[in-house]
């Protein structure tokens, strides 16, 4: 792969624009920023009840972090690559700007209630009253039904054309888009991988992206593809987002005490290799007494020397990840002392966080809203003119309708109403087809 391809600035589905002051990627970055599907972000839980007395992450505020740590990694990578790459120093802003922007938007896709959402809506077709329709459509499309991806969804709130609504989508460049591709084939074509990114109805789109950024098809016989070398650096933060973050959220609710989560933080670092770190936190911990504050002084250091390991990790299989033959996430490539702490903190959060009963609560929740939903919509979709369905019907925004008679395209009409709701409003409109005040 080149950077020449890999940054192209062309735009799906629409025709270029002439310049402004703004940079193509910069367009990316504002067109998400600013759209209804990142705000309603706001009202959608990222791992605990959305804020109560506490204040805790939510999907907006993590996909902002994110892609603030998104765009440190960018920006340390490239100034180490550029000793050996001088070309690259003079793309910096817009590698820093496409992997920010891929950032915002990696989880634009998501349901609402977090993964349980993601599941709910895989088991409904996979388990639930919607297995019946498995005969009515083909088998790559059921292939997404049954196995609902967050990720996939994104890439199409991003690519289609929906009801009333533009060509294109947000019409983002291809560089955008192909960063935004951590699994780059569809789901049938995933073999024995958990994840993938591209739903059937996208896959045109799909093709389209990749090849315009020259990334290489892996498999002859599947649809498989490279990834996007910048998607590494999007993974990378998410991940370090996740792991320390939903940390400190826990120990916010009391979930996890201060001395577990000082625990935690402080396992990344040597007090051999690392005394200075040791006569910083001793210093910090001299100046602040308040616990909360310590905690986020060990969370910032903490992200840092992590931005900085996958930074490393990425200059150091550079031509591999060119040639698209690097396997797994940088973070699963950390030297053993930092892979070793990350495991220890992983199962800390298994074990006390995502078991919580709070946590627990909460996907049950989107179990039971998100299921009676579906049930009621699909039907709906399937079968529009009952009195009671017409008046469903008529509750759906006009850009989630459709006229297709295709039952696949029907069906994605209901999981697309249903995937852009809030938490707070799938909750409302539960209790009032319910009849619960």
């Amino acid at each position: 792969m080149n950077w020449t391809e890999l940054l192209s600035h062309k735009r799906y589905a629409q025709a270029q624009k002439s310049p402004d002051i703004r940079s193509s990627f910069q367009r990316d970055y504002d067109r998400i920023i600013f759209s209804s599907p990142f705000r309603r972000l706001q009202n959608k839980t990222q791992v605990f009840p959305l804020p109560g007395a506490q204040m805790v992450h939510n999907r907006l505020t993590h996909s902002l972090e994110v892609a603030s740590v998104g765009r440190s990694i960018a920006c340390r990578t490239v100034e180490k690559l550029a000793k050996k790459h001088p070309e690259l120093k003079d793309r910096q802003s817009d590698i820093e700007t496409i992997v920010s922007a891929a950032c915002l938007a990696h989880d634009l896709g998501n349901p609402p209630f977090g993964h349980s959402g993601e599941d709910t809506i895989s088991s409904f077709f996979r388990d639930g009253k919607g297995k019946e329709l498995q005969s009515l459509v083909k088998p790559e499309q059921w292939s997404d039904l049954i196995a609902f991806e967050g990720n996939a969804n994104a890439f199409r709130q991003l690519t289609h054309q929906f009801t009333g609504r533009r060509a294109g989508g947000f019409s983002l460049t291809s560089a955008t888009l192909a960063t935004l591709l951590k699994y780059p084939y569809p789901s049938y074509d995933k073999g024995n991988r958990k994840k993938y990114n591209v739903f059937y109805s996208e896959i045109e789109a799909f093709r389209e992206v990749v090849e315009e950024c020259g990334i290489p098809r892996l498999d002859d016989g599947h649809l498989v593809y490279a990834r996007h070398p910048l998607s590494y650096m999007m993974e990378a933060a998410d991940d370090i987002c996740y792991l320390v973050l939903d940390m400190e959220d826990a120990h916010k609710r009391g979930i996890i005490s201060t001395e577990s989560i000082e625990q935690c933080f402080l396992s990344f670092f040597d007090p051999e290799k690392d005394k200075q770190f040791f006569a910083h936190k001793d210093k910090a911990y001299g100046e602040v007494s308040d616990t909360n504050e310590r905690m986020a002084f060990l969370r910032a250091t903490l992200i840092n020397k992590l931005v900085n390991c996958v930074s490393d990790i990425f200059v150091k299989n550079y031509d591999r990840i060119m040639e698209g033959r690097f396997e797994k996430s940088l973070i699963s490539h950390l030297p053993d002392f930092e892979k070793n702490a990350l495991e220890k903190c992983r199962d800390a959060s298994v074990k006390h966080i995502y078991r919580h009963p709070s946590v627990v609560k909460i996907e049950l929740t989107g179990f039971n809203v998100i299921g009676t939903l579906l049930e009621n919509f699909t039907d709906a979709v399937l079968n529009p003119n009952t009195p009671y369905n017409k008046k469903l019907l008529s509750l759906v925004p006009e850009q989630f309708k459709t006229e297709s008679d295709e039952v696949y395209t029907r069906l994605q009409s209901a999981i697309d109403f249903i995937s852009n709701m809030t938490d707070l409003y799938a909750v409302k409109l539960y209790k009032d087809l319910r009849g619960i005040d």
